[in-house]
């Protein structure tokens, strides 16, 4: 998978390093999911929710060709993202 990073929307200051962010898109049992709110689908986004290395929770918004990710936005899983995430992960490995 391949990323554009030129001039990213978001500051990269505030948000996970680019990459925490390559890696959470690299967790095997990572979440894809697309929104169904109208506006979202107009802007083509969706969202995903992956782990690091040092099983950090990502929770990023970003939009794709197929071939490239533009990530949008990134910030640090809120606890109930991180609870779905483990429940899905937990129904899928189990």
């Amino acid at each position: 998978m391949e990323f554009d990073w030129s001039d990213p929307p978001f500051n990269p200051k505030d948000s996970p390093t680019l990459r925490e962010i390559e890696e959470s898109f690299e967790d095997p049992l990572g979440i894809r999911m697309i929104p169904d709110s109208g506006r979202f689908a107009k802007e083509s986004r969706a969202f995903s929710l992956g782990r690091t290395l040092t099983g950090r929770g990502i929770f990023n918004v970003f939009r794709s060709d197929g071939k490239r990710v533009r990530v949008i936005g990134s910030r640090q899983m809120t606890e109930e993202e991180d609870y779905f995430y483990s429940r899905k992960v937990s129904e899928w490995t189990s």
